[in-house]
């Protein structure tokens, strides 16, 4: 299956099953920034339930700004308030400590770009999940594709279009709040660890 798909931050379990699903893959460089999308956030499992980590960007006058222009707001500590929200989620979970070096950098350095930022992050949690990781970038827009030369996932990056629905797993408060489905790819790498990669390829993916 040869796939075309966003890049996203910490992209949700459907992005990263598509992903490990594939044969080859293509980010999707030139669209334009749509704002409620998970572009610049990511949902993880809290104490409370659901949360949503969200970065802060500098928004521009124009109205149909790329994605690949969109510009990390840096006035807020959104780094930290993201990891202190990952710690009080997944310390007590089977595989934080383990994978919190990796993913540390992330919260650590400073990003101009959205764009450079989420290619970091597919790139560390990849390693992560030791899957190899090969793509291409697209060079032009097209709203519509050919899907018998290749799969359109792109909606995947606007979450109340993504109705994927996954077998459960462990999470760390599913004893309050029951199993939450198709979270950060974080939620799955914390809490089942090497077994990540073979749950996300046995999953069913709605095309």
């Amino acid at each position: 299956m040869n796939i075309l798909i966003h890049p996203s931050y910490f992209p949700s379990i459907s992005h990263f099953a598509a992903m490990a699903q594939s044969d080859s893959i293509t980010f999707e460089m030139e669209d334009n920034f749509q704002k409620q999308t998970n572009r610049n956030r990511t949902y993880i499992y809290s104490p409370n339930g659901v949360q949503l980590l969200n970065i802060p960007i500098k928004h521009s006058r124009s109205s149909h700004q790329k994605t690949k222009d969109i510009k990390i707001e840096s006035e807020f500590d959104w780094q930290k308030q993201h990891f202190k929200s990952l710690e009080a989620a997944y310390r007590s979970s089977p595989f934080f400590e383990y994978f919190e070096d990796d993913i540390l950098p992330i919260f650590q350095k400073k990003h101009t770009f959205l764009m450079d930022l989420n290619f970091e992050v597919l790139e560390i949690v990849s390693k992560c999940l030791r899957m190899k990781i090969e793509f291409g970038t697209t060079t032009e827009y097209f709203h519509e594709i050919d899907n018998n030369q290749i799969t359109d996932f792109r909606y995947l990056i606007n979450g109340k279009k993504d109705l994927s629905v996954f077998e459960n797993y462990p999470q760390v408060f599913d004893d309050k709040h029951g199993f939450i489905n198709n979270l950060s790819v974080l939620d799955l790498l914390f809490n089942e660890g090497k077994f990540a990669m073979d749950y996300l390829k046995s999953q069913t993916l709605i095309r």
